[in-house]
């Protein structure tokens, strides 16, 4: 990323101190997106228009440090120049392979009454805003967070779909927060969360026939993660920090730095549905990928796996369930299969080593399961504790890598203190350095993490499919949620859902139907797809799916948006090589017919894959691309069409 660390010898505009009030424009390169920053009376808003319309109300700026006030009492001491940045990269996982980001840049220098400078800069981009505080004051040493004023002032006609923020030591044995709670949807801004906590990223709203989709960016372990307060009286959501147990034990919970602070990017996604789907932000607007040594080992690649504690649970953790899962893998061309919760206790190291060369002898990769925690919480599954320190922690990847293991499952974590995130991203610097993938489970927003850090494949942060075998409340759910996803927490980040069963849940009845469920398969974006299914479910379904799953790619080189609205459908397109594969939902109770625009396809004839008369029915036929490719999809219902 670009430094603004001396700023102060590169001004392009100096503006006076005595200035009663300041104020800027900085434009998109298209020139639709525009963001205003005032300096008055002491305080510092920022607002933002799109195409002449208000998108976001004067909204607050500052921060405050021990020792210095940025949050009133400033006055605008200088102004660069608008300049252009850009970026490309590569990402092995999420919705696009090769990413271009364009955006223009402006950052504003404060001065408080102290006479002590803050930098805030502010990026502009054809599809969002993104700005972070950096404080680099000689007269602070240490420079210890204890408060944020940002604010998102929201036109009270807004709507909002948010997800509730889980209270720090509840849920259970003390597991939360977790982000695992359904959203609420379609909202007046200004309800109030029913969770003290407020509400997690990313936050999505809309104002008129603008989406804004809220989240945060380039957590680097020197930052806590954030989340927007409960009360947002008026409209106005106010940054919030994490609770004080939410911390590693006697680590920090807020930030604090010897050298520059540096927020993360807050990150404000900006435009029509079909922008907000498409853009990559999230990922723009974090640290490209960390260096790797030249000698070290190569990462393991995205593929699909089978699991068998989905259905199954905790009992069948044992070596001849997992051998047997080993070989549905194989049988599904699938790339790995993970081993859960007690496998230390229940199958043991050699045992695992065993089945993990068992594995490799038929191109099957075998991931392990592992709890983070140390006294944060009440959990007993393990391996617990080996993870807590790096002596401990790389001695272990060490042994996993001896076994022939090619990645880890990592449960549990405690929120969002600095502390906490600094742990997340020792475990992916050291899991790197011994050649092995990482999930996280009962975990925060990953905030761009699969960009600056390869080997993270997926993270949970969902209330996913294990939910769903639970209770028949959040089976019943699941339909509406599950269109949720592509417009919120998947809409930058990877997502570990754990999804798609075609038979039985036991004890539960299904709320949707096979092809809603076959169509997760493509609509969510994860570096290791989970699937929940047994062997015994999928040998109900016809042939054509079985192939069907057995070639599905594992990445995808781009995505497209189709059609959909949060919480009521949703059509994805996505392409691998020259195939693209077209996936759509219905969670409404009613049939919807839709004319999906599919011209970018040319005219390719594909095979669709959709539900038949009965829920677990599905049929097969010719499906022609073209500007109203006309479909019929059944309540709680889906699709898949590929173009080959």
């Amino acid at each position: 990323m670009i430094s603004h660390l001396n700023l102060g010898v590169a001004l392009a505009v100096a503006v006076a101190a005595v200035a009663p009030a300041a104020q800027a424009g900085l434009s998109s390169p298209d020139g639709r997106l525009v963001v205003s920053v005032r300096v008055a009376q002491g305080g510092v808003t920022y607002a933002v228009a799109r195409d002449g319309k208000p998108v976001l109300l004067p909204s607050a700026l500052g921060l405050s440090l021990e020792g210095a006030d940025f949050t009133q009492g400033l006055v605008l001491a200088g102004l660069t120049a608008a300049k252009p940045v850009s970026d490309k990269y590569q990402m092995a996982v999420g919705k696009r392979r090769s990413i271009s980001y364009a955006a223009n840049e402006q950052v504003y220098t404060l001065r408080n009454a102290q006479k002590q400078t803050m930098e805030v800069a502010f990026r502009v981009s054809n599809d969002g805003v993104a700005f972070r505080y950096l404080v680099a004051e000689p007269s602070l040493p240490l420079k210890k967070f204890t408060g944020e004023s940002t604010s998102f002032a929201f036109a009270k006609s807004a709507q909002a779909w948010l997800q509730p923020m889980s209270v720090a030591q509840t849920g259970w044995k003390n597991t939360n927060p977790s982000y695992e709670e359904h959203y609420q949807m379609a909202i007046p801004v200004g309800t109030p969360s029913r969770m003290k906590a407020g509400w997690v990223f990313p936050a999505l709203f809309k104002t008129g026939d603008t989406w804004v989709a809220l989240t945060e960016a380039n957590m680097d372990g020197s930052f806590h993660a954030s989340r927007l307060q409960a009360d947002s009286s008026n409209g106005v959501y106010r940054i919030g920090g994490p609770a004080e147990p939410e911390v590693f034990t006697g680590g920090a919970l807020l930030a604090e730095s010897t050298g520059t602070l540096a927020t993360p990017w807050r990150v404000l996604a900006i435009g029509s549905l079909p922008t907000l789907v498409n853009s990559t932000l999230g990922t723009d607007l974090a640290a490209p990928a960390a260096h790797r040594a030249a000698s070290a080992p190569a990462l393991p690649q995205p593929g699909h796996a089978s699991w068998s504690w989905a259905l199954l649970k905790d009992d069948h953790t044992v070596y001849d369930v997992q051998k047997k899962f080993i070989d549905y893998a194989a049988d599904m061309k699938w790339d790995y299969t993970l081993i859960d919760a007690d496998w230390d206790r229940k199958i043991g190291y050699e045992k695992v080593q065993e089945l993990a060369a068992y594995a490799a002898a038929k191109n099957v990769g075998v991931l392990v399961w592992y709890n983070s925690s140390g006294a944060w919480n009440q959990t007993e599954y393990s391996p617990k504790g080996k993870l807590l320190t790096r002596e401990a922690r790389r001695a272990e990847f060490e042994r996993l890598q001896a076994m022939g293991v090619k990645g880890v499952k990592v449960d549990f974590f405690a929120g969002d203190g600095k502390s906490m995130i600094a742990y997340y991203i020792d475990i992916l610097k050291d899991a790197a350095d011994y050649g092995l993938l990482v999930n996280f489970h009962g975990a925060t927003l990953p905030r761009g993490w699969s960009r600056t850090y390869p080997n993270l494949m997926t993270a949970e942060a969902i209330k996913g499919l294990e939910f769903t075998t639970f209770t028949q409340g959040d089976q019943d759910a699941v339909v509406r949620h599950m269109s949720m996803l592509p417009f919120t927490r998947n809409l930058f980040d990877p997502m570990d859902f754990t999804p798609m069963v075609f038979a039985d849940i036991p004890n539960i009845k299904r709320a949707t139907r096979n092809g809603f469920e076959l169509a997760e398969s493509v609509l969510l974006l994860s570096g290791i797809q989970h699937f929940a299914e047994v062997p015994e479910g999928m040998a109900t379904v016809p042939p054509y799916v079985k192939a069907f799953l057995q070639d599905l790619p594992r990445s995808w080189d781009d995505s497209r948006f189709v059609a959909g609205f949060p919480g009521k459908f949703a059509v994805i397109a996505r392409k691998a090589g020259n195939a693209w594969y077209v996936a759509g939902i219905n969670s409404e109770d009613t049939d919807k017919t839709l004319d999906l625009d599919l011209s970018f396809l040319g005219k390719r004839t594909g095979m669709l894959l959709t539900d038949g008369a009965g829920q677990r029915e599905f049929t097969q036929s010719a499906f022609a691309a073209g500007k109203a490719s006309k479909i019929t999809i059944k309540p709680h219902g889906g699709f898949v069409a590929v173009f080959k």
